[in-house]
């Protein structure tokens, strides 16, 4: 099923976001302020990831999507990028029963086909095994990029209309990699950074955005809770004036 489109109607909205997105950064330079091996900070951010899932569990957010490994982060060092894959790897055979028991469904998105076989394998048989589940829309993007998906989208989208046809949001939308997912209503990034870096550059059109110095493997569920209540204190208008809110809230 299509989510709602922020641009095409009003989103219903609550104070608890419905659906968390996070730039995971820092890893790195939280290993090399402690004088340890990048790959130290990467270990490190996997035992993050375990706690912010169970906290937004905790706090019954219904979808959480973290930007693992972005198309762009193949420009890394490859002895990094080799153990990046590994350490998805392991993650993947240590968590899927933990997810499957407690109720969280696993995606993940992006172009998989660069992936070696095995890794693909293990994917695939994740997302097999927890499909069912509902407590938590757990979505891991990796080699995801915004403009790839937006691309991508729209060459699925030209695929299924007569040629010529100009596109409209209703095309392309269903094509786009999260589709299943309601848009973002928090977004998060970790590490000091203040930019969204080619991150789901479709879907954060009305997004909160929240910024925080904290690296990944320090950011827990008061670091959570500190960002939802940022989000809590925002005014979320889609468009709309002060004024009609109240009204809005007044009619409510």
């Amino acid at each position: 099923m299509i989510k709602a489109s922020s641009t095409q109607n009003i989103p219903d909205t609550s104070l608890i976001p419905s659906h968390v997105a996070i730039i995971m950064d820092g890893n790195g330079r939280w290993a090399t302020s402690r004088y340890l091996p990048r790959v130290a900070g990467h270990a490190k951010g996997v035992e993050s990831v375990r706690a912010i899932v169970k906290a937004c569990v905790a706090r019954k957010i219904s979808y959480l999507t973290l930007f693992a490994f972005s198309s762009e982060n193949w420009r890394r060092p490859a002895d990094e990028v080799s153990l990046l894959m590994r350490l998805f790897s392991t993650a993947l055979e240590r968590e899927v029963n933990r997810m499957f028991a407690t109720g969280i469904r696993l995606r993940v998105v992006g172009d998989l086909s660069r992936f070696d076989a095995r890794l693909q394998d293990q994917i695939a048989q994740a997302e097999l095994k927890t499909k069912d589940n509902d407590t938590l829309n757990l979505t891991i993007c990796a080699n995801y990029g915004g403009r790839w998906d937006m691309l991508q989208a729209m060459n699925k989208a030209a695929d299924s209309l007569p040629v010529g046809s100009e596109f409209t949001e209703q095309d392309i939308a269903p094509h786009l990699a999260m589709a299943f997912a309601p848009e973002p209503d928090l977004f998060i990034r970790t590490g000091g950074e203040q930019r969204i870096s080619n991150f789901l550059l479709w879907q954060l059109a009305y997004t909160e955005l929240y910024f925080t110095d904290t690296y990944w493997p320090d950011f827990d569920a008061a670091s959570l809770d500190e960002a939802i209540d940022s989000y809590q204190q925002r005014e979320r208008r889609f468009g709309r004036t002060s004024a009609q809110l109240i009204e809005v809230r007044k009619a409510s």
